[in-house]
């Protein structure tokens, strides 16, 4: 499980003694991660299957990563991308941002829209990677935060 503890503080006064009590409270984890849209001219975009062992293994998603502490979303975006994809962004901005509870996490999810990079993509850790038209993403191949990322995609009017 990915929880945290937190520790409260606090005073009660009983009777003109004042106590100090602690309460250990279990919290959830907080993950922020940065994920590419990687779309080129034919309206096609790229995608990779999450491997086995892995949260969510076996569905299809955008690549991307979890950010490193103080690290921006773009940061996190670039770098993600250029180690799992081998893909280097030259053009990219911030297309949605998704808040996600899973049982034992909350995720924040910045999604970008990858519009010029340098090299072609590949499944650079292993992963599988493919190419899809835009108007063929399934939103049930994909994590349940994502798919108003699909939802929004297959809204579009692109010609």
């Amino acid at each position: 499980m990915s929880w945290s503890v937190k520790i409260i503080n606090y005073y009660i006064k009983q009777g003109g003694v004042t106590r100090l009590f602690n309460e250990e409270i279990m919290e959830k984890k907080h993950l922020y991660i940065a994920a590419g849209i990687i779309r080129n001219n034919a309206q096609k975009i790229f995608i990779t299957e999450r491997p086995s062992g892995t949260h969510m293994a076996g569905f299809w998603e955008f690549p991307g990563g979890k950010l490193e502490n103080g690290e921006q979303p773009q940061d996190a975006l670039i770098r993600e991308l250029e180690e799992e994809v081998g893909i280097i962004v030259t053009e990219c901005e911030l297309f949605h941002c998704v808040e996600h509870e899973f049982d034992e996490r909350y995720v924040t999810l910045y999604f970008f829209m990858v519009s010029a990079w340098e090299n072609e993509p590949y499944g650079k850790e292993g992963q599988k990677g493919r190419w899809v038209d835009q108007k063929d993403l399934v939103a049930s191949e994909f994590p349940p935060a994502n798919r108003v990322i699909i939802d929004m995609l297959n809204a579009e009017d692109i010609h």
